[in-house]
């Protein structure tokens, strides 16, 4: 099965694959990821808010992001928004959005919506008594939720986040639509270089299933640390 198998070209590529590639994917993923838990708690918070055109616009804001393709995202990010931006101020030419900047807006935005979801249930997983008792002890909303509900509501979705991050590293490969070198892009590209598109491919497999499973074995041993024993 493996007698043309080249091992050879995985070798010699190993350095560009990793310093250019998995540097991209890597970068990408925590960006999106931080900043999508912040947008996303944001989201959170307008659609438990007592206003209902706050909590309308999250709503419809994270069902649209989750009824929409990731790759679908991408395009409408990088080809439409420079053109929307030059026509709200005024220019005559799109404002340019490089192919980075582009990514990173788009997984930000789109995985906020999963995120906001996530937050969400965490934030109601908490029992409304400590809401109430944190206004006895003189503190506002806005108090209370900083320091009584989303330290707690993080503590009980820290699992559900990571195990959604997890899947963001696993999605960064679409960025090859854009002609970015990430992992898969940076591995395609020695692919096609050297015609070896086998080697390539299954190496990039294999690479992302050992990451890939690694972290989630951990966050399967964090979610049992963080458990809540039942009542004896």
């Amino acid at each position: 099965m493996f007698a043309g198998f080249d091992w050879d070209v995985i070798w010699r590529s190993l350095p560009y694959l990793f310093r250019e590639g998995m540097t991209f994917t890597l970068t990408l993923t925590a960006l999106a990821m931080t900043l999508g838990v912040v947008f996303g708690t944001a989201l959170a918070m307008m659609r438990l808010s007592a206003f209902k055109v706050l909590a309308a616009v999250a709503g419809a804001y994270v069902n649209l992001m989750r009824s929409v393709p990731l790759v679908l995202v991408i395009f409408w990010f990088y080809f439409l928004v420079p053109w929307i931006g030059g026509w709200l101020i005024g220019a005559r030419q799109p404002i340019q959005v490089g192919a980075f900047m582009s990514s990173v807006v788009t997984f930000t935005l789109f995985e906020a919506a999963y995120y906001c979801e996530i937050m969400r249930a965490g934030i109601q997983s908490i029992p409304r008594g400590q809401v109430w008792a944190g206004y006895a002890l003189g503190l506002n909303y806005r108090q209370t939720m900083a320091a009584i509900v989303l330290p707690q509501a993080f503590r009980n979705m820290l699992p559900v986040l990571l195990t959604q991050t997890i899947i963001l590293f696993q999605d960064t490969s679409l960025v090859y639509v854009l002609s970015i070198t990430d992992f898969l892009g940076a591995a395609s590209k020695v692919a096609q270089r050297d015609g070896r598109l086998v080697e390539m491919y299954l190496f990039v497999a294999v690479v992302y299933f050992i990451i890939s499973y690694l972290l989630s074995h951990q966050v399967r041993r964090l979610q049992t640390r963080l458990a809540v024993p039942g009542p004896a």
